[in-house]
């Protein structure tokens, strides 16, 4: 059985679409086929449950104070997406230390025979969830508009997960870009300024384009993918996801917390290559 791919999606502002990102990749990807588990990793702030017009009954907040089991939040989503709820308006959620944050990433190991793929949509800025979630991933990928504050917020968010976390690679989504040489020419602008002063490397994996259809399907809470498959948006998600389908999945453990890092383990040892952590 292969590792569950995990993707961190992480922006360095909000109002830039990172939760139509996480959504819509998740609506794309189990269009191909995959099993496909959607985390709100904005742990006070949930913003999945609301886009998608959802009421769950529980959420982690739920799961960290003993009150059900993390299988017991999942909630159905689009194109049959499981989606775990963050709690909405709890102050506390948005305070945990990194033994809760720690503590939830265990949990989901629970569902590890489950899931071929985990997005995980963290919260906005740099907070320490976001360092956490995003170590315990295998890819990052960052979503930028064209807007200086979204260029400037997300090379600083670069620099704290390569600081803090030791992450030295990144996907590059461009979002609501006009054309692709717009889009193109903003990964390149960031990716100058990252390799003059970050050790880090960039990887575009491409663009979404404005797209009047996706504002309607968020105005009705729905996911641009279901609602309107042949809009721009939407084709731009499935491009999206027929790259992440491409993202090679890890060789070994990394040596710190991992979503589902015993999947990881028990694939090298059936492949004769156990490791211990």
């Amino acid at each position: 059985m292969n590792p569950v791919k995990v993707i961190a999606v992480a922006s360095g502002k909000g109002g830039v679409g990172k939760t139509n990102v996480s959504v819509n990749l998740a609506c794309q990807l189990a269009k191909m086929g995959r099993k496909v588990l959607l985390m709100d990793a904005d742990l006070g702030l949930a913003n999945v449950d609301i886009m998608l017009g959802l009421r769950p009954k529980w959420n982690l907040s739920h799961v960290l104070n003993g009150q059900c089991d993390i299988q017991d939040v999942i909630v159905k989503g689009p194109n049959g997406i499981d989606i775990v709820p963050a709690a909405s308006g709890i102050k506390k959620m948005s305070e945990l230390g990194a033994d809760q944050h720690g503590a939830i990433v265990r949990s989901l190991s629970a569902l590890q025979d489950q899931y071929e793929v985990l997005i995980v949509d963290t919260a906005a800025g740099i907070s320490d969830s976001v360092v956490t979630f995003s170590q315990a991933s295998q890819h990052v990928l960052v979503v930028v508009t064209d807007e200086l504050t979204s260029m400037a917020d997300a090379y600083a968010l670069m620099k704290v997960l390569n600081r803090d976390a030791g992450i030295r690679r990144f996907k590059i989504l461009r979002n609501m870009v006009d054309s692709q040489q717009q889009a193109r020419d903003g990964f390149n602008r960031l990716d100058e300024v990252t390799r003059r002063f970050l050790d880090v490397h960039l990887e575009y994996s491409g663009y979404v384009p404005r797209d009047p259809y996706l504002v309607k399907a968020d105005s009705r809470q729905q996911a641009v993918s279901e609602l309107y498959p042949g809009a721009d948006s939407s084709l731009a998600f499935k491009r999206l996801a027929e790259t992440v389908e491409k993202w090679e999945l890890p060789v070994s453990p990394s040596g710190h917390i991992q979503f589902f890092g015993e999947r990881l383990i028990d694939t090298r040892e059936g492949e004769g290559e156990g490791v211990i952590l």
